[in-house]
């Protein structure tokens, strides 16, 4: 039988805090979720592992140590609204900070209103134009966007101006099905 309880304070140990993860509540929020219920049974050992892990075909949580840097990017606050995009267990742990979470896998209809964040746990080519409507004025997007080898992971911001974008770190998630990159030529 495996120690998960050990191997959660592991991870937020060694691959949440040594990353400049300093948002304590973050941790908290970490220790209590119970990651391995996110994964199919035969694989819950994959749950702690410094691994993306696939939950269901094409579906992967992100590393403990990326959905960390996203989360902390993001500044759940209480009061927020979110919405999190196949992202399961980010979900969780926003909910656990005290924030309501609306649930959609990817490809499906966004659900009417505006949000204060929003969470894919899963590499896109670029965020779509509809997560980015989805914000509300001062909304945040946390997404990795890939279309090679190394992926970064991007904040979105909606201001009253626009929306801004900026690179947060180096991601390596795969690409979720049906946002890999269209490669053609150009004339």
């Amino acid at each position: 039988m495996a120690d998960y309880a050990a191997a959660r304070l592991n991870m937020v140990e060694s691959q949440v805090r040594t990353q400049d993860v300093t948002d304590v509540r973050i941790h908290d929020a970490m220790r209590a979720v119970l990651r391995e219920g996110f994964l199919p049974e035969a694989k819950a050992h994959l749950a702690y592992a410094d691994i993306e892990a696939e939950y269901a075909p094409g579906r992967w949580l992100l590393k403990p140590r990326d959905v960390a840097k996203l989360l902390q990017a993001l500044r759940p606050m209480p009061g927020e609204r979110a919405l999190a995009i196949g992202a399961p267990y980010a979900a969780a742990v926003i909910e656990q900070l005290g924030v309501p979470v609306t649930r959609i896998e990817p490809g499906e209809a966004l659900p009417a209103g505006e949000f204060d964040m929003v969470i894919c746990e899963g590499a896109v080519t670029r965020a779509p134009e509809a997560w980015t409507g989805a914000l509300a004025t001062n909304g945040r997007l946390g997404v990795v966007e890939r279309d090679g080898p190394v992926g970064k992971a991007c904040l979105y911001v909606r201001a009253a101006d626009g929306i801004g974008r900026r690179d947060l770190f180096d991601a390596f998630p795969p690409v979720l099905a049906g946002f890999e990159p269209r490669h053609g030529f150009a004339f």
